[in-house]
């Protein structure tokens, strides 16, 4: 029974429980071409690759991603080698209010000689409504089972 069901799903049962046509010929269901002239026609089939994220707020996340960059690169204008390895926007959204992401902030942008309030200030507001990212990450061979 099972390999009449295989049969048929590469074209080679007929029409009988008993298996029909064994030789693969092209014989297949009546009123149905035969697997040759229905294989290409899969072929043809457009593929399509699906998007986890919406369009809008992958957008939204990446300029804010370059806005951070840009103010990043004023701050610390003369002095590149300082910029901070990264402003992890996941990690600020993550903390309950704007206080705690402007205290997470200033810890990150101290070494910075310019006042970056009105750049904590801006990114608070750039913030507000943007998603968290999730992920999907391979564990790290440090981290434990």
């Amino acid at each position: 029974m099972a390999a009449h069901r295989v049969g048929r799903r590469q074209g080679r049962g007929g029409g009988s429980p008993g298996g029909g046509s064994l030789g693969g010929g092209g014989g297949g269901s009546p009123g149905r071409p035969p697997p040759s002239a229905r294989s290409p026609a899969l072929q043809r089939r457009p593929a399509r690759a699906t998007v986890k994220y919406n369009r809008r707020e992958l957008q939204r996340r990446l300029d804010t991603e370059s806005w951070i960059d840009s103010g990043l690169q004023e701050l610390y204008r003369g002095r590149e080698q300082e910029i901070p390895d990264e402003v992890n926007i996941d990690e600020l959204l993550e903390l309950e209010t704007d206080e705690e992401r402007a205290q997470k902030l200033q810890l990150i942008l101290k070494s910075c000689s310019a006042d970056p309030q009105d750049f904590i200030q801006q990114l608070l507001v750039q913030l507000k409504g943007l998603p968290k990212q999730q992920l999907l990450q391979r564990p790290s061979p440090e981290d434990p089972p």
